[in-house]
């Protein structure tokens, strides 16, 4: 306790005293822990008594929270940016002259990259390392994939908070969890184990969630895709020169630290390595979210997939891993249907050198296909897909779009032929990011040759330009280790 420094008030150093000898058994905290284990203890103490703390009038007369340190480590200040996820409404933007609360840390800062205007380069920026909250877990980032989510965002294409750090499918190391965090959660992800990152991060408690349907969940898209942070309302992220709010998208993965809610994670056998496997969190998980919900392939059934980039060079082997027969590959680019050859297609068809329709009728022999599934998200592709299926086929459409594209359709052969139109935008993280895990562990889907391009930390800007001028055949990955 002699390495507490708390500014102006000897009286909250007698109450936290006091409540560590409360707590001391619930914390888990024997007498003999070394010290840093000891400042482990308090600094969750202290953050679960933060809300205490912060309504305080008293406490707010007696001293100012601006600084707290911990031991020899500096401190990082954290900031209030609205209403409690309690409240169901986003919040209003956070500013630096109406935050309020602080920030107990360990200490310590990394680096992410930010988007922060369309079509800029992103910057590589310091960071406070980042806090976990209730039932959330702080990851030590090992690598991330490039994504062209990513890409619409950065380019403007989709609207989202800004600034923010992109990347959404991670793998990593679990270095802490949020206090007051659920025992199961603790078991299941203990400190120093591996895990796989999905882009969709359940909240597990809302009426999606609570119907198994993680792929809907209302705070997901209430919170981080609407307003870019996490469920309570606020980021976790914040700049290092002026303690200024930085929005996250999904968990903010291009970094070297990142915060999840522990729902969206899955265990990383040993037997996988970091690198490959980050494209397991969104490609491969959007795949076969795509697959087993959306398309619902059965064995024997034969598919088309349009647009072989990360995610639909997936789809082939996901499709091929559920039984189909016919996995036709449509591109326009030869490197990424020669590549598509050897992932499970058993046709491709250049659409820029013939009609995409047209062939993939004769693959068929005049009938269409079962299951058509567009992974590209332009509107001629959209058409492509709903006229390449057979009647009573299942046109998927899992790529996104320009904000305010329309797609056409031919409305009396959607209802005379009963074509199904389903949007799929990924999987479910509790019940299929594990399936997904095993898939790459058993071999049947391949990791190896699924990722195409490696990049380096500093070079993810570069990773993202490639990815725009189409110099990545499959998925491009970012190491972070």
């Amino acid at each position: 306790m002699s390495a507490w420094c708390i500014s102006q008030n000897s009286r909250v150093f007698t109450f936290v005293n006091k409540s560590l000898t409360t707590f001391k058994c619930l914390l888990r905290c024997p007498e003999n822990s070394d010290q840093y284990l000891q400042s482990v203890y308090l600094r969750r103490l202290i953050m679960a008594f933060a809300p205490i703390l912060r309504r305080a009038s008293a406490a707010k007369s007696l001293f100012s929270l601006s600084r707290l340190s911990l031991g020899s480590s500096p401190s990082v200040r954290s900031f209030q940016t609205g209403a409690s996820g309690d409240d169901r409404q986003p919040p209003p933007p956070p500013s630096p002259s109406s935050i309020a609360g602080y920030h107990v840390s360990s200490g310590g800062y990394m680096r992410g990259a930010v988007y922060r205007e369309p079509n800029q380069p992103l910057t590589i920026e310091e960071f406070h390392i980042p806090r976990p909250k209730v039932n959330e877990i702080l990851i030590k980032t090992k690598a991330c994939g490039v994504c062209h989510s990513d890409l619409h965002v950065m380019k403007g294409e989709i609207p989202f908070s800004s600034p923010c750090v992109i990347g959404h499918e991670i793998t990593g190391e679990v270095v802490e969890h949020g206090p007051l965090t659920d025992h199961k959660i603790i078991q299941r992800f203990p400190i120093g184990s591996r895990v796989v990152g999905a882009f969709i991060m359940p909240c597990g408690t809302c009426s999606y969630c609570a119907k198994g349907h993680d792929d809907l969940c209302e705070d997901f898209f209430a919170f981080n895709r609407a307003k870019g942070t996490l469920y309570d309302g606020e980021t976790r992220l914040f700049l290092r020169h002026d303690d200024s709010p930085v929005y996250m998208y999904s968990m903010g993965g291009m970094a070297e630290y990142c915060v999840t809610p522990a729902h969206g994670l899955a265990p990383l056998p040993e037997s996988l390595p970091y690198t490959e496997s980050a494209i397991l969190g969104c490609a491969v998980f959007t795949a076969y979210g795509a697959m087993a919900h959306a398309a619902e392939i059965r064995p024997g059934d034969s598919i088309a997939v349009i647009g072989i980039g990360g995610v639909g060079s997936s789809c082939l082997q996901i499709a091929r891993a559920f039984g189909a027969s016919d996995i036709i590959a449509v591109d326009v680019q030869d490197d990424k249907l020669e590549k598509a050859k050897t992932l499970g297609a058993t046709h491709t068809v250049n659409a820029a050198k013939e009609d995409a329709v047209e062939r993939i009728r004769e693959i068929t022999g005049g009938m269409g296909v079962d299951v058509a599934v567009e992974a590209l998200g332009r509107p001629q592709t959209f058409m492509q897909c709903t006229l390449s299926v057979k009647d009573g086929g299942k046109a998927v459409m899992i790529g996104l779009s320009q904000a305010g594209s329309v797609g056409e359709i031919d409305i009396n052969r959607l209802v005379r032929r009963k074509i199904k139109v389903i949007g799929s935008y990924g999987g479910r993280a509790r019940q299929d990011l594990p399936k997904v895990v095993k898939l790459a562990e058993s071999g049947i889907f391949n990791l190896t040759n699924a990722v195409s391009s490696k990049y380096k930390f500093e070079d993810a800007g570069k990773a993202f330009q490639d990815l725009n001028e189409g110099k990545i055949v499959s998925r491009g990955v970012v190491e972070i280790l």
